[in-house]
């Protein structure tokens, strides 16, 4: 195990990891569960699936870290039967080994908590199928590195406290990440700030504010508005 990165128990009791290099936990000490099924299972999957009633979904992570939201969007849309695509964009990927000392698997199938760590090696390099309706791909790179033809429905945005990573939060990142989201797709982080409303607002989104997670009183939903064709 790198000696920066320690596993930690969360207030709900499920686990993440501390950074001890970048000073920063994976997901919210208030619970690391909680926080990945509300800000980005429920207020991004779940309302996406619901506004379009379609059965499928595609998902870009900005700091796909632990994968425990992949692995959360993967049961939950295995469950309602949904094809899923997800890419996970990651600088620092953890080792298979980090990702088995999680504990994620009481909370997903196991049959899908298996696959994934069968599979996890090869997804940094290509796109693996998890199981017959669920893909998943790393981008091995850092953020403004990340490029790709494909265009997604959902984007989550999980990376580090803006006190720590204040690069990944400023325009030139948000402007990148969002031109891969589809008009109407929707995106979610668990933070909202004024900067941050501002900047989404002059990239074409309507922005929401809606409840947080324990320990943040407010999130941030952004949903890309459609170019209208006169």
């Amino acid at each position: 195990m790198n000696h920066e990165l320690k596993i930690v128990t969360t207030a709900d009791g499920s686990k993440t990891i501390y950074n001890a290099a970048v000073g920063e936990h994976y997901h919210s000490r208030h619970g690391a569960l909680q926080e990945s099924l509300h800000v980005f299972v429920n207020a991004g999957l779940d309302y996406f699936l619901a506004q379009n009633n379609v059965h499928e979904a595609s998902i870009l992570e900005v700091g796909f870290g632990t994968g425990l939201n992949f692995l959360l969007s993967a049961a939950y849309c295995i469950d309602r039967q949904i094809n899923l695509q997800y890419t996970g964009i990651e600088a620092y990927p953890l080792t298979t080994d980090m990702m088995a000392q999680t504990g994620y698997e009481q909370y997903i199938p196991a049959t899908l908590w298996d696959a994934y760590l069968q599979h996890y090696p090869d997804a940094l390099k290509n796109e693996v199928s998890i199981d017959a309706d669920t893909q998943l791909q790393i981008a091995h790179c850092k953020l403004m590195d990340f490029t790709t033809t494909h265009q997604y429905d959902i984007i989550y945005f999980d990376a580090f406290a803006a006190i720590h990573q204040p690069e990944m939060w400023e325009l030139p990142a948000i402007s990148h990440v969002t031109q891969f989201l589809k008009p109407g797709g929707v995106f979610v982080t668990y933070a909202i700030t004024g900067n941050l409303k501002r900047m989404l607002k002059s990239l074409g989104f309507s922005i929401q504010k809606i409840p947080g997670a324990p320990g943040k009183r407010e999130m941030l939903r952004g949903v890309k508005e459609a170019v209208s064709i006169v």
